[in-house]
């Protein structure tokens, strides 16, 4: 049975407009998730493909009077009764929630008892003898820094930073992180951006499924990899929002007939965001289909199924994912497991796709291709929570007050970049909650030097 023939696309009659009950803050890591309670006319569609075998589980996320929901799905042939099956509700719901955007938050050090440590062991390397052999090697001499380290509860976060990836790896490896052979390119890369590297295992109690409607699921073969939308943009008033799961073997799945961009992740936000992290996504996903005029598929999340970092909530088990469809996990198990061993989730590699649609936008049904590329991504935004101590305690304290004013100054720009929303405002509202020059007492800040054009470096004027 061919696709095409088969879904014509997804309608609403009505939706009420829902807002996520906030998450547990969880020890200065995991805060919050977006998922698709945000967003009005809301369908999700989970698709799992192998080669031409897929199976696609359709849902909305209705809330109100089910006598008020339709969903069209024409059929000119009658497909077998044992091809159509209708799912549970709290899968669509885990894997929303498990690729969802998510708001994570660290806690600064006294930075005088940084130096005080660190100047600490500096003194004990120069007195201890002579390393064993087999010793992890120094942090400091392979170009390490331990940014934070957390110990709560049964949580283990570090995060960390270098200078190069060699000393990074090798640090790792010594320390029992168990890192690839050939990773140093791709760490390379991540540390010549900037970015820090933290491992962290989360545990969290997934929402309960609160659906009314289950979600149907249709089993089929077709060498097309394609989802149709247009007859759900016949009778629809406005635009409507569309969350695609793509589960493969391979690795990410993207649209071949329109752009597939990345949403912008891993970005300090002030730390008021935490409190209104809905309003802040949805501002910024609005801002970003506006910067591609609407015609953009946007790439929320891309991971390898059986793991998170950070978790906004468990990995799907086996059974799950094969009840979204995944087929190929019982033929990737071998018939007998080893004591105390049994089957794992394995080679599934789920995509997390967004997009805001009309017939404007887009005209055409959704083409997709799969994939090698196997590189996580995920939608990450970060709340640093400030050091409130005595700035004068010691000269690391000093200069941590004049880098947090910049850093603070840092947060408003990226996320007007982030939202639109007028940076000037959003300064003052930072400003208001503590977070401003004016907030640090007893510290002569430096006075930002004015910044030159291009053409004033270029030719020493100015």
């Amino acid at each position: 049975m061919n696709l095409k023939h088969m879904i014509g696309g997804l309608a609403m009659a009505a939706c009420s407009w829902a807002v996520a009950a906030p998450a547990h803050a969880f020890c200065g890591f995991y805060v919050a998730k977006a998922d698709t309670d945000l967003f009005n006319d809301a369908s999700k569609v989970a698709i799992a493909r192998d080669g031409e075998r897929t199976v696609v589980t359709m849902a909305s996320d209705f809330r109100g009077d089910v006598s008020e929901f339709a969903m069209v799905v024409p059929v000119p042939d009658v497909p077998q009764e044992d091809q159509i099956h209708v799912a549970n509700p709290a899968l669509m719901d885990h894997i929303d929630e498990y690729t969802a955007p998510r708001l994570v938050e660290y806690y600064d050090e006294n930075p005088c008892e940084v130096y005080r440590r660190e100047k600490m062991m500096q003194d004990m390397a120069m007195a201890a003898p002579p390393p064993m052999v087999g010793m992890a090697a120094d942090a400091e001499e392979l170009g390490v820094t331990i940014e934070a380290q957390y110990e709560v509860g049964e949580y283990d976060i570090l995060i960390l930073s270098a200078e190069e990836s060699n000393g990074l790896i090798k640090w790792l490896n010594q320390n029992g992180y168990k890192i690839p052979d050939g990773a140093e390119e791709t760490v390379g890369a991540y540390l010549k951006r900037g970015m820090k590297f933290f491992v962290a295992k989360v545990n969290l109690d997934r929402h309960d499924g609160s659906g009314v409607l289950r979600p149907i699921q249709v089993a089929y073969e077709d060498e097309d990899f394609m989802l149709p939308i247009r007859l759900g943009t016949v009778n629809s008033e406005g635009k409507q929002e569309l969350f695609v799961f793509a589960m493969t073997r391979s690795g990410r799945v993207e649209t071949k007939n329109y752009r597939t961009v990345k949403l912008p992740s891993d970005m300090d936000v002030p730390i008021y965001i935490k409190d209104e992290f809905g309003d802040f996504y949805k501002d910024m996903f609005k801002h970003q289909v506006d910067k591609e005029d609407g015609k953009a598929v946007f790439m929320e999340y891309a991971w390898d199924m059986g793991w998170c970092d950070p978790c906004a909530a468990q990995p799907l088990t086996r059974a799950e994912l094969q009840e979204l469809g995944v087929m190929w996990l019982d033929e990737d198990q071998p018939e007998d497991y080893p004591p105390g061993f049994g089957p794992q989730p394995q080679d599934v590699f789920v995509t997390r796709l967004h997009l805001r649609y009309d017939a404007k936008t887009f005209p055409e049904d959704l083409e997709f291709q799969t994939t090698g590329d196997r590189t996580n991504y995920q939608g990450r935004y970060v709340l640093r929570h400030p050091w409130r101590g005595d700035y004068t305690e010691c000269p690391a304290a000093r200069d941590y007050a004049n880098q947090l004013v910049k850093r603070w100054d840092q947060e408003a720009i990226e996320l007007a970049k982030l939202t639109g929303r007028d940076v000037n405002e959003i300064r003052a509202k930072m400003a208001s909650l503590g977070y401003s020059a004016s907030a640090i007492k007893g510290v002569d800040l430096e006075t930002p030097k004015p910044k030159k054009t291009w053409w004033q470096r270029l030719w020493g004027k100015g």
